[in-house]
């Protein structure tokens, strides 16, 4: 297996992926940016990797995807959660499915909270073993924090929704399963994110204070945590429903 974490120059506090499989030439592109497509494709070439899929883990509003252009230059398939709202052509992620790169199994567990269509990446490499490795969290679980969930309004009926996702279908796996965000500190889409790019299921259960938090609680903070607006959130988000127009 490979993976290749990347913090794109645009927007220093984001974290996209590139993993998959080495023996077979496979790989899967998570939450690239608009000015990372060059470097994927480049660390592709080099690498002797088609990139199959590439995914956003939900409609971005603080960053231009580089996600469709990616999948037409690489010749992958776009992937976003079935629901999502986005106007282009993309592969519908059901809840539960599989995507295989090689021996690099991908399950998809859908995650609402900080958006509606946000989605994890769980991760096994079946080279090595048949449990689940690591997370790709995208906006839903930070090192030390958790997703926003005002950035579409609805603010307390999504942070309900963000503590079920990430009570029911992330701290249920194992203390010993890795997680990889989609930001870390700097990023405007938490609060108290750490710097620290990947850590365990283990020690947030036991250091992130968000996660020890009733349901009750929860709701009450994070819901009502005032975090800086996103300029052109409005553009941003109109771009990222309908990036075919200038892919």
């Amino acid at each position: 297996m490979f993976l290749f974490q990347h913090t794109p120059n645009s927007e220093p506090g984001s974290l996209s992926y590139l993993l998959g499989c080495v023996g077979q030439g496979l790989g899967i592109a998570v939450d690239v940016h608009q000015d990372e497509v060059e470097t994927y494709l480049e660390i592709a070439t080099k690498k002797g990797i088609k990139i199959a899929y590439v995914i956003d883990t939900h409609v971005h509003a603080d960053h231009l995807t580089g996600g469709y252009e990616l999948a037409q230059r690489s010749g992958g398939e776009y992937a976003l959660f079935e629901s999502s709202p986005a106007g282009c052509d993309f592969l519908p992620l059901a809840d539960g499915r599989i995507v295989k790169a090689g021996n690099v199994e991908v399950e998809i567990l859908h995650t609402p909270g900080h958006t509606e269509d946000s989605i994890t990446l769980k991760v096994t490499d079946r080279s090595r073993a048949d449990e689940p490795w690591f997370l790709v969290t995208g906006h839903t679980l930070f090192v030390g924090s958790v997703g926003r969930p005002d950035l579409h309004g609805r603010e307390k009926e999504m942070a309900a929704k963000l503590y079920d996702s990430i009570h029911e279908k992330i701290l249920t796996l194992p203390d010993t399963m890795e997680i990889l965000p989609g930001a870390q500190a700097g990023s405007v889409c938490g609060a108290g994110i750490s710097g620290k790019p990947m850590s365990t299921l283990g020690f947030e259960k036991r250091y992130n204070p968000t996660l020890r938090l009733s349901r009750d609680a929860f709701i009450e903070q994070v819901g009502g945590t005032e975090l800086p607006d996103i300029a052109e959130i409005k553009e941003i988000v109109a771009f990222n429903l309908n990036p075919a127009q200038v892919a």
